[in-house]
This record gives C-alpha cells, structure tokens and sequence, in this order.
C-alpha cells in the first residue's frame, strides 16, 4: 500500500515587489522585450530544450508565447499583455515594456500605491484626452480617398520585424498586396452594418518575396487535378456555378463504433448501404445542377468519380480553415448530414479555374462579389515566412481597425516623447484643487508624474541598439536618434536629418536635450507645438487604436501589480 503524503500549507509571499527574485525576473524580461523593440531589435531565438520546433523572432504574440514564465507577477504581466495582442494584434512589445518601466519608475517611490495609483490614472486620462483632441500634435488623420497614409502605416509595420529580412523593394511590393489584399475585403455597396470580408494566407515557401500575389476568392491545393487539361464544370441556365459544402465526412465510415451498437440484418452489407447512401446524394447533386462539392473531410472515391463522370468537380480534405470563408464568401450553409439536402444550402460563384504556383496546384474559387481574398505569400525560408505571415496578418488586422478609428499616431518614439512633454508642461501649473481630489501633496505628484513621462521615454530609449543617442526637442517634443560614433560637434542639427517618425527635420531653429534615465532632476518645459507638416512619403507611423489601448492595459496591469500585498501559492 502506497505511502500518502500529508499536504502542504500554502506558501505565503508578502510585498512581492521587494523581493530580489522577483526583481530580477521583472528586469531580465524587460531586457529581452527592450532588445527587440523596433526595426534595428534584436531577434530571439527560442525553443524547448527537449526538441521541437525552433522559433526565431522579435515579436511579442511569439516571444510570449513561447516564454516559459514561473513568478507570479510576471504571469499577471504576460497574460494581460497577450490579451491586449490578440484583441489588437499590435503594440505589444510598446505594452510590456511600458508596463515595465510604470513598475519599475514608481515601485522605488516614496508614495503609497494607492497614491501612485490615483496620480497616474489621472495621468493617463490627461494622455487620453489629449491624443482624442484635435490638437494633438502627434495624431495623424487617415484619409481613406487616398492611399499615401496608408502605405506609410503599412510600411511601418512590414519594416518594424527585422526577421521578416526584407529589403526595400520587397517592402513596397508586400504594401502593395497588403493594401490591394484590404481594398478586395471591403463590400462593394455600402450598407448600415457592412462587415469587412476576409484575406487567407496562402503558404509559398522558398520562393522570392516578389513573388507574392493577390488574387480574388479562394485558392483550394488539389494535387490530384492535372494542369494541362481544362477543367469541365457543371454550370446552371443562369450561367453560375452551384456550390455545396459539407462539414460531414463522406468517405462512407459513418458508424462510430464508441457511440454505441448497431443492430445488421442478415445478409445486409453495411459498407454497401453507407455506399448507397452517398451515390444516391451524388445523384441528388447532380440533379439540383450542383457544379462544385467541397467536403472539409474524407470523400468515397465512388463519390467522387461518380461526380466527376457527370461534369461536377469534387474536392475533399479542405479543412476546418477554409470552411467558413467558403460559406461567407458562396453563400453556402455548411452541410452536417448526408441524408438530406435543401435547396437553400447552395452557394455559387462566378467563375471556377486552375491556378499553379511554384509546385503547387490550386482551384481557383471565384466569387461574384469579392470580400474574400487570398493572398499568396512566399518567402526564402520558413523562418522569415512564419514571421512574416505573422506580420501581414497584424497590417490588416490594423487597417481594420484604423476604419473604425480614422488616425494613426507617429511612431518612431515621437509619440511617446510627445507625450512626456505634454504632461511634464500640463503637471507645471496644476491648482491646489487638483491635488485636494487626488489625496496627494504637489511634492507625491511631482514624483508620481516625472516616473510616468521617464516610463514613456524608456520606450523611445529602447530604439537605441548600438550606442545610439537618443534626444528630444523641446519645440515639438519628438524624438531624434544620433548614430553611434558620431563626432563631437558644438551643434545637434550636424548630426540629426530628421526625428524618429519622419514629420520634422532639422531646417528651423531646434533645442534638444538628452532622454532621462532613472536618474536626474524633472525637465518644465513649454507645451509641445503641432507641426504644420501632416503627411511625409516617409512617415513612420503606429495604429491609433492598439497604441491607446496598449497605453491603458500597461498602466492598469502596472497599477494591479503594485497594488499586490501578498502571493498565495498552493505547494502541493
């Protein structure tokens, strides 16, 4: 008889912000996040240490989800950081960093959480309003009549993952099919409660980037199908093809063993009468003039040559993936039964051909109304693919939401240094009152809001890979990068073209001073001027609606926590 181990009492961890391990966890995922911020970060390579696959990137949805994290805290930190990403797709490494340096900047203070927390919630509302007002210097409106900040927003993201290893030419050529791939997803008639349509990545595999195209429908491997022969399908009076899609398997193994017994008669085949049952659904398709069955599963080989003796093409195995943008895209209603059919679970399309692409043969699904689209996309290696693919799926993801919200704010660490000087300028001549509500004394404010804006600025100082200098103006409040061993000149203007997103150069009379680090006395400064410069062919750019929210989750997932007393871990 086994020995049974009496259980354990819960481990107990008061104030867990000031523990050294907690504090070095805190601090080496900070470096790994920093290192691989922005277009010059450091790619990471990640794997189990037991085999598998090996992952190689500087993405967050990637570096997250492969991150092994044990403490407690940084648990809290990662998940709310993931959610953010996979509701935005962007601005993840802008979150968690962020979030980092909120811990960091207001954990060493001499003010109580509850302070700290009440300072900078109306810290972030003071960032709230003004990046959602019309003056604010660092929004960019987006003008869907014209494409120009489009491909800027676009190129931006395409240039921010250096494991993709593009070059300039491949560049323009993906935000070209990225932005082609998102004007096919719009509905073509306006209507009250229009959704937007689809795009589907189709994997190409070392092939070059130039390569990639965009094609409307969608694309179906079938490597039985031979290229040179043209493809016969059934049409209706009406000129459409009639399609049906089943989500059933066909392949006439329709008895589940583990769901029970099945009472035979003698002599009965229940091979045969499953057989049966398909050739006389085949029949029935032929009869309503279907000219296409695609069955995300296993079809009978029986099935599938009767159909094809009577001019309807069949394709089985398609996949969970394509079922519902083949419905949205037809019209069809997924099939869950081969005992019966109506004729309201048809789709149809336009038109039906053969595509070949490197080695591969698709059928080509063409749609009457184009919202689904199919975006075949190569690259040299599977590496650079997956980051890749990864990568064009957050540009789309972004133009989307950037309908909903039409602005876009300047990247390059102008926003975040921006807003450093905004609130340094509004924290300067705040009343009396303002304090009174907020429970705290000018001197706690002042701590509080100087940790917020070094937090901000620890972001823009994260661009620097190589030694770089990292400055602000104190005009505009953007940010400007000074190469690594660059002479010591009398004048920043020598050395500095343009700031970080590409709005402002160095043509009028500008002062800079260096970024803080978690040292040094609070900067009053005047109130960051708009540029009278909107729209540059080289701006770099961020999505609206991921930086906002991703400014929101870190300083509530900073807030939650400092506020932490105590972890109860259970140890059995």
């Amino acid at each position: 008889m086994s020995r049974l181990e009496a259980k354990k009492p819960p481990l107990f961890i008061s104030k867990p912000l000031t523990r050294d391990a907690v504090s070095q966890s805190l601090s080496l995922l900070s470096g790994i996040l920093k290192s691989s911020y922005g277009p010059a970060g450091r790619l990471k390579q990640l794997h189990n240490g037991v085999g598998g696959c090996v992952c190689t990137t500087s993405q967050s949805s990637a570096l997250l989800g492969h991150l092994s994290v044990s403490q407690p805290v940084l648990r809290v930190l990662t998940a709310s950081v993931r959610n953010h990403v996979s509701r935005f797709s962007d601005c993840g490494l802008f979150t968690a960093i962020l979030c980092c340096g909120f811990i960091e900047n207001f954990r060493s203070l001499s003010v109580t959480p509850f302070t700290v927390i009440e300072i900078s919630k109306y810290l972030l509302s003071l960032c709230m309003d003004h990046l959602k007002s019309e003056a604010c210097g660092c929004r960019v409106s987006v003008d869907f009549s014209s494409v120009e900040t489009l491909v800027c927003l676009v190129r931006s993201i395409l240039t921010s993952k250096p494991a993709c290893m593009l070059n300039k030419t491949e560049v323009d050529h993906l935000t070209s099919l990225v932005l082609k791939a998102f004007i096919f997803t719009v509905p073509c008639h306006a209507e009250r409660n229009a959704v937007l349509g689809k795009c589907v990545v189709v994997p190409v595999k070392g092939r070059r980037v130039e390569d990639s195209t965009v094609l409307p429908g969608l694309l179906i491997e079938t490597p039985e199908i031979q290229l040179g022969k043209p493809l016969a399908v059934k049409r209706t009076g009406s000129n459409i093809i009639r399609i049906a899609l089943f989500n059933v398997s066909m392949s006439g193994d329709g008895f589940n063993p583990e769901e029970g017994t099945i009472a035979v008669h003698h002599g009965v085949s229940l091979e045969e009468s499953e057989l049966n049952q398909l050739l006389n659904l085949g029949k029935q398709l032929v009869k309503d003039e279907v000219g296409l069955v695609v069955c995300q599963k296993v079809m009978h080989p029986s099935l599938k040559q009767y159909l094809k003796e009577n001019g309807v093409v069949a394709v089985d195995r398609a996949g969970l993936s394509l079922m519902e943008p083949l419905g949205r895209m037809t019209g069809s209603q997924p099939i869950a039964s081969i005992h019966s059919l109506s004729p309201g679970c048809y789709g149809s399309l336009k038109d039906l051909c053969i595509e070949s692409f490197a080695s591969k043969q698709f059928l080509h699904l063409i749609p009457e109304d184009t919202v689904i689209c199919s975006l075949i996309l190569c690259n040299r290696s599977e590496t650079a693919w997956d980051e890749l693919k990864r990568v064009c799926e957050t540009a789309e993801h972004v133009l989307q939401l950037t309908v909903k919200e039409p602005w876009a704010l300047l990247g390059g660490g102008c926003t975040e240094t921006h807003l450093a000087s905004y609130i340094r300028h509004k924290s300067s001549g705040l009343p009396a009152s303002t304090f009174k509500e907020l429970g705290c004394s000018q001197t706690q404010y002042q701590l509080v809001a100087e940790g917020f804006c070094r937090s901000l600025e620890s972001v823009a100082r994260s661009l620097s890979h190589d030694g770089e200098e990292i400055l602000t103006d104190m005009v505009y409040g953007h940010c400007w990068i000074v190469p690594s061993g660059s002479p010591c000149v009398s004048e920043w203007s020598d050395l500095v073209s343009r700031c970080g997103c590409g709005m402002n150069g160095n043509t009028e009379e500008l002062s800079w001073r260096f970024l803080q680090g978690q040292s040094g006395s609070p900067v009053i400064q005047a109130c960051p001027k708009e540029p009278s410069v909107k729209v540059s062919d080289l701006l770099t750019l961020d999505c609206f609606a991921a930086k906002c929210s991703g400014l929101q989750v870190a300083l509530e997932t900073a807030n939650l926590i400092l506020d932490l007393s105590c972890i109860i871990e259970d140890q059995n």
